[in-house]
């Protein structure tokens, strides 16, 4: 991991955090992604990390975020997509989107696209580790309850429920954004997973009745730590090949993870992918090279856990 640069977005606090000060311990420049300053720059002191605080509310946020990484860093090898959360009353953000939707999915969308170019100029020179370069994205179990559409993506038509139904589709919708992502990059060098880290006991859902009635009844001990959910996360993010075909969805270490039915429609994944992009106001540029092989399968052994 020496000299590896990892980017990890919510990362002031539980699984984000925990990720960092790991990764950070095994020789990765980690930068450290929050929107909180203070919480981010304590993380990024415990981690020896460098902070950038941004506030994935606000899409003018997530530009000047990515414009100060590429300021930073003439290499980025991971790009993990950690940030978002479960908000138990419906609300709009600062650019008028449903804040689960744009703090899960839009805003970690619109950074992706700012830094392919980037990545794809990491995965191309002669120092890559054998993993390569990857985009990762955190998502959860819950993508087999949601339910996607396209013409209510900010969840204006439908009953807000405590905020589960938003973010179950939300999780769906980072799975399917993943694995069409993987194809279009197929040919540059950047992979993309996605990956469930299991139920960790943070402060994820803080704003939801219904799990603050469970870590009462519990005594705060609702799923395994912030270290332990990290874990996925670390070994996705590591310097060994990832025995899994690009796009792949993990629940916690097993590649082949269960996701909702919407996920294998790829008419509709190229349709989000689509949605996302005139939601951004982005344009992925041509990434691939002549010499591209196309080959963005992973075929060694799974990276260290």
């Amino acid at each position: 991991m020496n000299q590896r640069v990892v980017v990890i977005t919510g990362a002031s606090s539980g699984i984000g955090r925990a990720a960092a000060i790991a990764l950070a311990a095994r020789g990765a420049r980690v930068a450290v992604v929050g929107r909180n300053p203070e919480r981010t720059r304590a993380a990024a002191h415990e981690a020896g990390a460098e902070p950038f605080v941004a506030d994935f509310d606000r899409l003018d946020d997530v530009r000047a975020l990515a414009d100060a990484l590429l300021a930073r860093y003439d290499r980025i090898d991971v790009l993990a997509n950690n940030a978002g959360g479960l908000v138990a009353q419906r609300a709009l953000t600062a650019d008028g989107h449903e804040r689960t939707f744009q703090s899960n999915v839009l805003a970690p969308f619109l950074l992706t696209e700012l830094l392919l170019p980037r990545l794809a100029e990491t995965a191309a020179r002669d120092d890559v580790p054998e993993g390569g370069v990857r985009v990762l994205a955190t998502a959860s179990m819950a993508n087999r309850w949601g339910r996607l559409r396209l013409d209510d993506l900010d969840w204006a038509q439908r009953p807000y429920q405590g905020g589960w139904p938003a973010y179950a589709a939300a999780k769906l919708a980072v799975v399917m954004w993943i694995r069409e992502l993987a194809e279009r990059l197929t040919g540059t060098g950047v992979e993309a997973f996605s990956v469930h880290p299991g139920v960790v006991a943070t402060n994820f859902g803080d704003t939801s009745w219904l799990l603050k009635l469970g870590n009462a009844v519990l005594f705060h001990h609702v799923g395994r730590s912030a270290a332990s959910g990290a874990a996925p996360l670390v070994a996705l993010a590591g310097a060994e090949r990832v025995a899994a075909v690009s796009g792949s969805y993990f629940s916690r270490f097993r590649a082949a993870g269960a996701v909702g039915a919407q996920a294998l429609d790829p008419r509709l994944r190229r349709q989000l992918f689509d949605e996302l992009q005139r939601l951004a106001d982005v344009t992925t540029p041509d990434l691939t090279t002549p010499e591209a092989d196309g080959d963005s399968t992973g075929t060694a052994a799974p990276a260290a856990r």
